[in-house]
């Protein structure tokens, strides 16, 4: 299981690339394991309101279907155009090309209520029984 090092993650299973007042979002490499060939993602407009925790948008995949949770408060401020017409580029790189959007922070300190990776690993093994 790949969990970088250098971003923030939801019990859910979002990733979060914070630089400056903006974050970049996606899934992780469990859910997009998990979930199989993804196939369709309804998302938000530019400029939509997200709520930390709330959903903004669902991902789609053969074998099942998922609501995608913001991780922090704020504006999308723009969505990855090449998942409209290839949504499976989240599952060969989902924390690369596989971006699905970028969100500028209203509430920054909603970063603290993220796990760092060590605390996702943990959790996915807890909850889960994955190992790393």
């Amino acid at each position: 299981m790949n969990i970088p090092n250098d971003l923030l993650y939801t019990r859910d299973h979002e990733w979060l690339r914070v630089s400056g007042g903006e974050g970049s979002m996606g899934i992780t490499d469990y859910a997009q394991g998990e979930l199989g060939d993804i196939v369709f993602l309804d998302l938000p407009d530019v400029g939509t309101k997200v709520s930390q925790g709330k959903s903004f948008g669902s991902i789609e995949a053969v074998k099942a279907a998922a609501d995608l949770n913001a991780p922090v408060s704020g504006e999308i401020l723009a969505v990855n155009p090449a998942l409209e017409h290839a949504p499976e580029t989240i599952n060969q790189s989902p924390y690369g090309d596989g971006w699905i959007v970028k969100i500028k922070l209203s509430t920054p300190a909603d970063t603290a209520n993220l796990l760092d990776p060590r605390s996702y690993a943990a959790w996915v093994e807890q909850s889960h029984g994955e190992s790393h």
